[in-house]
């Protein structure tokens, strides 16, 4: 199971009540039906969205939709569940505005918008699984108005999403991971929800483990490197007969790095500090290696002129 599949199948055993029903099928029906003189069709793939679909018409209208099931052999077999409506359809189509514009104004409470959002998802909704993939959440409308109401309804929700055009198709969709957990908990799928952030608290963790695991990658290459620059001017302040222009404590720091060249600043401080009786610190090991530097610096200037 998808999930997507699993997403829905929650979404649609939800509870329901009249009210919010309606604007969960008048996004639906927009989005999916298919109407014609004398009848409604509604052609769906998942048994338990044709249920609810099928429970919301005749609670609301008093009309039992014909189901027919159908058995689809082309790349797959998979059962198809047709539901078609022959009473009432002018009343229906009026009363859920099929076929024509909505006014987002109509929905007045935050309950009826989620429910009209949620009918969306049901209808052309698809999810992202987060242990397989990126985070991304989309509706997939053939009609660009809907695609605009979805989107605006979405952003009062304060959802960052975007429409793209994929094909004569228009594509609403979210990215963030905060927004898609903020919208199903919206839509109150916790099973769904408590899902998406097991797998977003473990790949958050994963990413941070291999963030430090790069920081220290990088530290450990630029405290080798810093090393091999030190060693190679003691190096050369020795060949050129410098190295007892140094001061006591810098000669100590120097003879320590030529003994432990892997070493951080941290770890000869340590050592230093134990075993030379001299107290001393990071900052410490910085101030003599920039005397040796500044050293090797003017003497090369010298030598050049």
């Amino acid at each position: 199971m998808t999930f997507t599949t699993m997403l829905k199948e929650e979404l649609a055993k939800n509870d329901f009540n009249i009210v919010e029903a309606r604007y969960e099928l008048i996004a639906f029906l927009n989005c999916v039906a298919k109407v014609n003189k004398d009848e409604i069709i509604i052609t769906l793939e998942n048994a338990s969205i044709a249920r609810r679909i099928f429970k919301e018409i005749k609670e609301i209208f008093g009309v039992n939709p014909k189901v027919t099931v159908r058995m689809q052999k082309r790349f797959k077999v998979k059962q198809i569940y047709i539901l078609g409506i022959k009473e009432k359809i002018d009343f229906i189509k009026d009363s859920l505005n099929i076929g024509s514009k909505i006014e987002l104004e109509t929905l007045v409470t935050k309950e009826e918008k989620i429910a009209f959002l949620e009918g969306s998802f049901l209808a052309v909704g698809n999810i992202s699984n987060p242990s397989t993939s990126g985070y991304h959440l989309e509706f997939i409308f053939t009609k660009e108005r809907l695609a605009k109401q979805n989107l605006a309804l979405l952003k009062f929700f304060n959802l960052n999403a975007k429409i793209i055009k994929r094909g004569y198709k228009s594509v609403c969709y979210i990215k963030s991971s905060d927004n898609i957990s903020d919208l199903l908990k919206l839509f109150k799928a916790n099973s769904s929800l408590f899902y998406f952030e097991d797998i977003r608290i473990y790949k958050d963790h994963k990413n941070m483990v291999n963030r430090l695991n790069n920081c220290e990658i990088a530290n450990q290459e630029k405290t080798f490197k810093a090393g091999q620059k030190q060693l190679e001017n003691i190096k050369y302040l020795k060949e050129a007969d410098l190295f007892n222009l140094l001061d006591d404590k810098t000669k100590i720091v120097a003879i320590t790095r030529e003994k432990y060249p892997e070493f951080s600043y941290q770890e000869l401080a340590e050592v230093i500090s134990n075993e030379m009786d001299y107290k001393i610190g990071k900052s410490g090991i910085n101030h003599h290696f920039i005397k040796i530097n500044e050293l090797v610096k003017k003497h090369k200037e010298r030598s050049e002129k």
